[in-house]
């Protein structure tokens, strides 16, 4: 007999808790699965993702203008300017809040009346696919649920970790240099709840079953309100087991295995994404058996090697780390990005790099005017964490370099090219995007190394720049918006896509990407350095007779079966798609 979904759903249930607990908790999925099922609008909703497909990640309010809400301005920049080079938008968490840019989330069911409405969200939703945020991990400690625990409601007494007599947690793994226990409440014996991330977020307890219930509502609401694309942010700390480092617990990956189940039961077409911010071999062991977990999983290595190959003017470990990359089946991808909200993790390169290349890269950072965020080890030292400074900002030679509005961008949208042309889906922070710079004030302002890279922008302000020819950010923009527009024209692009990673030079990022049957194939080549560099080229099919530059319409002629030699530009890209006789 073949085992249904949601008999998978009971043994998944039975590996997490027990077979009593599984047996009283599966009818009550049942019921949510057949709620949900009954519920959904497929009218809008794809099951495919392909070239098309790329990700804006941006913050709610990340345009203003007044007389608007910022939800409202976001949905009129993206009209204006962004059209359908861009499919999905991911608005970062923008429930209400109380700390950490909207990671502290008081309510996940409500819209933050600071940005606007459900409706905001559902008019963008018109014209893009959405991805939402699943802050599953802890909820703002002025939530409504921690507000009943502390007053003693008995439905949330086991809804967060609660300690009492302090075990051993020196295994615990530490994403921050914060202490891992918080007190609470007030009295002669305060409690002491678990705080992964700080004070203000406190852990949700996931071995009581009801917390599991009630997260499979919030994932039920993100689908009826539209998202196809949702983000388990960190995902990876869910569950905890004293004795243990209490991350990549096989449980937390039991879980997910069960949200997903939980959607494809209810029909619901939603890619999940992990959001796992650890060494490469770790972050993709969330894509299961390729079947069975995560379909899109963060490329976390990506951002620091490119960082890397960059500053080096040296793609060789970048080169040789994306000749490794496996996919466990043809199911799922990854979510390629090299900027975004948070900063720029190096646990992931941890053994990619060593350790005196990351702290070069963090020198250099802070002498541009960013930031090195530590995490607390085992041994009691810490070490580099996160870079904090904008990707465009980190690209610059040092912090007095004079160099031309043209070869700024170049450089720029040559990192960029990398990730556009990587197999998998390409997710643009907005600051990449309208090209940013570091916001120097911001950690002043806040307190906090991430939002050097948060500013908020007038909407008014982006219009000016990105009409204006002679502006950086015009440059950028422009360039950025041909390169995906050229990028949604060719099935070579599709993450299902094969791609093999070329060793031609080591100042070059090359790689071959084809589409099935070797249809459609194009070498993408990237300088990673201000030297003009060649390389040479075979095309392996005897009819190939030129190579045409998807870019910039230029034609390259191979003649005799001889090596095609190719000069390249400082920060030039090439994307030649081979044409036969």
């Amino acid at each position: 007999m073949v085992n249904t979904l949601e008999d998978n759903i009971f043994n998944d249930l039975v590996y997490i808790y027990n077979t009593a607990t599984a047996e009283n908790l599966i009818h009550e999925i049942i019921i949510r699965i057949q709620h949900l099922k009954e519920s959904i609008h497929r009218s809008h909703r794809q099951d495919y993702i392909d070239e098309k497909d790329s990700i804006l990640i941006t913050y709610g309010d990340i345009c203003q203008s007044p007389g608007k809400t910022p939800l409202s301005s976001l949905a009129a920049f993206l009209n204006q300017f962004v059209g359908d080079e861009i499919s999905t938008i991911h608005i970062l968490p923008f429930y209400p809040y109380s700390s950490d840019d909207g990671f502290s989330v008081i309510d996940y069911l409500q819209v933050n009346p600071e940005l606007g409405t459900w409706e905001d969200i559902k008019s963008i939703g018109t014209h893009y696919r959405l991805m939402f945020d699943l802050v599953a991990n802890h909820v703002s400690r002025k939530s409504i649920w921690f507000k009943e625990y502390l007053q003693g409601v008995p439905e949330k007494s086991g809804y967060f970790i609660e300690m009492t007599d302090i075990p051993d947690l020196a295994k615990v793994f530490r994403p921050r240099a914060l202490p891992l226990l918080t007190p609470v409440g007030t009295g002669d014996n305060p409690r002491k709840v678990w705080t992964t991330f700080s004070e203000d977020q406190i852990d949700l307890n996931y071995a009581n079953p009801a917390v599991l219930l009630e997260i499979l509502d919030v994932l039920s609401r993100y689908v009826l309100e539209g998202a196809e694309f949702i983000r388990l942010d960190a995902i990876a700390f869910i569950w905890k087991e004293i004795g243990t480092s209490c991350i990549h617990h096989p449980k937390t990956h039991r879980i997910i295995q069960l949200m997903r189940k939980f959607l494809e039961a209810a029909g619901a077409n939603v890619t999940i994404i992990t959001e796992t911010n650890v060494p490469h071999k770790d972050n993709i062991s969330y894509f299961g058996n390729g079947y069975n977990e995560a379909a899109m999983v963060y490329n976390f290595p990506l951002p620091p090697l490119t960082l890397h190959a960059f500053m080096s003017e040296d793609a060789t470990i970048l080169t040789t780390w994306a000749s490794s990359l496996e996919f466990p089946s043809d199911k799922v991808t990854y979510f390629n990005f090299l900027a975004s909200h948070d900063g720029i993790g190096v646990n992931p390169v941890k053994g990619i790099l060593s350790h005196a290349d990351i702290d070069w890269i963090a020198n250099r950072i802070q002498a541009l005017g960013g930031y090195v965020s530590k995490k607390n080890n085992p041994d009691g030292t810490t070490s580099p964490y996160e870079l904090n400074c904008n990707f465009l900002s980190a690209l610059a030679s040092g912090p007095d370099e004079k160099i031309s509005i043209e070869l700024e961008a170049a450089r720029f949208i040559a990192s960029q090219s990398i990730m556009l042309a990587l197999r998998g889906v390409p997710g643009i922070y907005f600051h990449s995007l309208v090209g940013s710079k570091n916001w120097v004030e911001g950690p002043r302002i806040t307190g906090m190394a991430r939002s050097i890279n948060r500013e908020k922008l007038p909407l008014d302000y982006l219009v000016t720049v990105l009409t204006d020819k002679k502006s950086l950010q015009y440059n950028i923009f422009n360039k950025y918006r041909h390169m995906l527009s050229v990028r949604t024209k060719n099935k070579a692009f599709c993450p299902s896509s094969e791609q093999e990673i070329l060793f031609l030079h080591d100042s070059v990022f090359a790689v071959l990407r084809t589409s099935g049957n070797r249809s459609t194939a194009v070498f993408c080549l990237t300088n990673v350095s201000s030297k003009y560099v060649s390389v040479k080229i075979l095309p392996e099919n005897d009819e190939i007779e030129t190579l045409t530059d998807l870019l910039s319409g230029k034609i390259f002629k191979v003649k005799n079966r001889d090596p095609l030699s190719i000069d390249l530009d400082p920060y030039e890209i090439l994307w030649l798609k081979e044409s036969s006789k």
